[in-house]
């Protein structure tokens, strides 16, 4: 099992090149299938759902030790009153009201990087776009300002993917590296939580939502503080946490990769850049503008299949089952990796092209393309992301132009979101 700790996207994708589409193995005691066609990863999430479980998962593991009993690891009854309480917020005509919360704090972005645009000097452009992307959802959802603790909140989520991200086999090949993981996270523990905390007493003791006038009033921790949800403050801190990470660290990474794939391939930059000068004018882009921007939503949508932020979904079997013809018994994890199903030969033409205009119209099977996960844990901000990701990808491009600085290395890492291993330093150039 060495190359899944080292490579573990190699890993994966050799096993469906070598055996298939369904391949069954063992791994640490446990066995394993990974799925890769629709219909099987559909059958899994969606038409036979209540027999596949988050619990006991590696992404279970991964996530529990962290964010407790929130959205993303709670099941059952837990999970269906979480998602009940969270779903409101995230309505299409919900966070179409986020635009210029988005737009402000893209233009904000964009007059920190002056002084570099002007000297040319490079920018860590992933550290920047996470740093962003946290500053908007939490304005526009929880209500919070959290400006000056951004940078030491960036720090804390790459621990935490250090560590809890980083697959660790039995017997552990380097126990001092992974001793050093674990000291790492547990300092951003720490940290995350004390931010979450401090946000939710702050709320309690102001009695309502302290980000000012650019946000509507009853905002999502509003909600769940109301006294009829009954919401412990345990659960609020899952909740709250949950979503800060889940939120702000796949758009982050949706735009690292949009910006590096579209800087690799000029033609189609100058597509986007044609849509976005033609539509907006100059003026900053609005939710009403988003049905006027598809080749930006294109080469987003485009971005999310060669680089998902989340690359692998596991679910435990609670009950037997039969897919393609294998019997599952009870107790089986059974994966379905976007990675390897985003690059299945027989549903994608040149599956490694960066190719935006292939999502033009294009029909696709049910479950083929999962950014978002699918059935019906699919993420609940999804329409949020969306929007974001375009309204500041339409932003940036109006105003500079990033280029990935000469012979900057760029390699896929797969810890629990997908990021560049060494970061992404770019050179903003001025338009």
């Amino acid at each position: 099992m060495a190359l899944m700790r080292e490579s573990p996207l190699d890993f994966i994708t050799g096993l469906a090149r070598t055996y298939g589409d369904i391949t069954r193995h063992r791994a640490d005691g446990d066995t394993v299938y990974l799925l890769n066609r629709p219909e099987y990863a559909r059958h899994v999430l969606k038409d036979n759902g209540a027999n596949y479980t988050k619990e006991g998962t590696p992404d279970d593991a991964m996530l529990r030790p962290l964010l407790g009993n929130g959205l993303l690891t709670s099941n059952g009854a837990d999970w269906a009153r979480q998602r009940h309480l969270t779903a409101p917020a995230f309505r299409p005509s919900a966070v179409r009201t986020f635009d210029t919360i988005v737009t402000d704090a893209t233009a904000g972005m964009l007059e920190r990087w002056r002084p570099s645009v002007e000297a040319g000097t490079p920018l860590e452009v992933d550290q920047h776009f996470t740093a962003l992307t946290l500053g908007i959802l939490t304005h526009a959802i929880l209500g919070a300002d959290i400006d000056g603790i951004g940078e030491g909140f960036g720090r804390a989520v790459d621990a935490v993917n250090r560590c809890i991200g980083h697959y660790v086999p039995n017997p552990d090949p380097d126990p001092a590296d992974t001793a050093r993981r674990y000291a790492d996270f547990g300092r951003a523990r720490v940290f995350l939580n004390t931010v979450t905390r401090t946000l939710i007493a702050s709320r309690r003791a102001g009695g309502g939502s302290t980000a000012g006038s650019g946000t509507r009033g009853g905002d999502l921790l509003d909600t769940m503080m109301s006294g009829h949800h009954l919401v412990s403050d345990e659960d609020l801190r899952d909740q709250v946490l949950t979503i800060v990470m889940a939120g702000h660290e796949t758009t982050a990474k949706s735009l690292t990769w949009t910006l590096y794939l579209l800087d690799r391939h000029p033609e189609e930059l100058a597509k986007v850049r044609e849509e976005v000068d033609r539509v907006l004018g100059g003026r900053p882009p609005t939710a009403a503008d988003l049905q006027d921007l598809p080749a930006c939503r294109r080469a987003i949508q485009e971005a999310m299949r060669l680089y998902p932020p989340v690359w692998l979904i596991s679910r435990r079997a609670a009950g037997p089952d039969v897919i393609g013809g294998y019997d599952v018994e009870p107790g089986t994890l059974v994966c379905v990796s976007q990675w390897v199903l985003h690059r299945h030969p027989e549903y994608w033409t040149e599956p490694d092209a960066y190719r935006p205009d292939r999502f033009d119209g294009a029909d696709l099977p049910s479950h083929l393309y999962l950014p978002f996960g699918g059935g019906d844990r699919i993420c609940v901000g999804q329409h949020f992301a969306m929007l974001e990701a375009v309204l500041v990808l339409a932003s940036l491009l109006q105003s500079v132009r990033l280029e990935l600085v000469e012979g900057f290395p760029v390699e896929p890492e797969a810890l629990v979101t997908l990021r560049p291993k060494h970061g992404m330093t770019m050179i903003a150039r001025p338009r």
